[in-house]
């Protein structure tokens, strides 16, 4: 396959030419890398096979876009061409490239450096072998299936970082200069402080949130950082085959009940997801909500579904109209929405993206801009 083209085409749209980043990106067979992926339809998810259709996969392959690999439990791979999922959650991905490029940008990463990354396909890790050399890269993954399969890419392309299945969140298998992780994380683990030379860079994203965190550790142990004036999304990281869903369990109420507490919300109806400082800051006052939505013709609705058994309903017909609000449990998750969107109507920006970030040996978090501070 002629695929040179179009890997340097990718190149050309997300790196500059000077920078060290573009050698990689134009020389890494990403479609090598993605074979199988699953497609979104709604809520189904429909796997596409790259060999049955050559040029619809260097067109996906080459786009500066995130590619499903893995669906609950359900791998790609193992999936043949045009079998479907209705509903699931994804648990793996090729992330977009110009993504992992920014976070590699954020970690600082220097000639000689050791690295530690995630696997998942296995293409960030070429990019970072390719910049580096593989002898400077460890790349982990919880799954024993993807890393074997990366392994084995890796290897058909040239490359041998060291690669070990391993959860992130647990012991890692050696000292490094850099850890860059394309999943997120709440805390910050306390084997990343441990496992980062003194003067190394974390980068990360916060579960739950849209805020990149990077932090150098500092020689009592802890690290000092900031939240970048960036924003990304990553999977959380998982402990088993698949994510628990303890929100689940609330929704059979929060469907259709009528609720506690009843009220119109003074402002138009939004889907946090697509507000990203709006989503974290709540998430950082009330971690682990987490959101569904449906629209009927011209009528939209929105939840927000939280494990201690809290949800909220939101409906509204115009895009402008004030939705009807519905909400029970021991939090009002809308009336939490809501003051945060009182904040960002009153001061005209939130606090999140800047702050300093503090990290103590024990991995406690604490963020502050101003007046404001989160503890995470």
């Amino acid at each position: 396959m002629e695929w040179l083209p179009h890997a340097r085409r990718l190149a050309h749209q997300i790196v500059r030419p000077e920078s060290r980043w573009h050698e990689a990106v134009a020389g890494v067979p990403r479609h090598q890398f993605v074979p199988r992926w699953w497609e979104p339809d709604g809520e189904v998810w429909t796997v596409r096979t790259g060999a049955a259709a050559p040029d619809l996969w260097l067109e996906k392959a080459y786009e500066d876009q995130t590619l499903v690999t893995r669906v609950d439990a359900f791998h790609a791979d193992h999936a043949a061409d045009g079998d479907a999922i209705d509903g699931g959650t994804p648990t793996s991905s090729s992330t977009l490239p110009s993504l992992v490029v920014r976070m590699y940008r954020h970690a600082m990463i220097g000639d000689g450096h050791q690295v530690l990354v995630t696997t998942g396909s296995g293409y960030g890790t070429a990019l970072a072998c390719v910049r580096l050399g593989s002898e400077h890269v460890t790349s982990i993954d919880i799954d024993e299936h993807l890393v074997n399969l990366a392994t084995d890419r890796l290897t058909r392309f040239g490359e041998s970082p060291r690669t070990m299945v391993c959860d992130i969140t647990g012991a890692l298998p050696g000292q490094y200069d850099r850890i860059v992780s394309t999943v997120s994380v709440r805390p910050v683990p306390v084997s990343w402080l441990q496992a980062l030379k003194t003067g190394g860079r974390l980068v990360t994203t916060i579960a739950g949130t849209g805020l990149i965190l990077t932090a150098d550790k500092t020689a009592d142990g802890g690290a000092v950082g900031r939240i970048e004036w960036d924003r990304a999304g990553f999977m959380r990281t998982r402990h088993a085959d698949t994510y628990e869903h303890p929100a689940d369990d609330v929704w059979k109420g929060a469907a259709q009940d009528s609720g506690e507490d009843a009220l119109t919300s003074r402002y138009p109806l939004l889907f946090p997801p697509d507000a990203w400082d709006v989503m974290s800051m709540l998430e950082l006052q009330l971690p682990g909500i987490r959101y569904r939505k449906q629209q009927d013709g011209d009528t939209r609705t929105v939840w927000l579904l939280h494990p201690d058994g809290s949800w909220a309903r939101a409906t509204a017909t115009g895009l402008l109209d004030s939705p009807t609000v519905h909400q029970s449990g021991p939090r009002r998750l809308w009336s939490d929405l809501d003051r945060v969107r009182n904040r960002l109507n009153r001061e005209g920006a939130l606090p999140v993206y800047g702050a300093q970030a503090t990290i103590r040996p024990d991995g406690t978090t604490t963020l502050t801009r101003g007046s404001w501070t989160a503890t995470l």
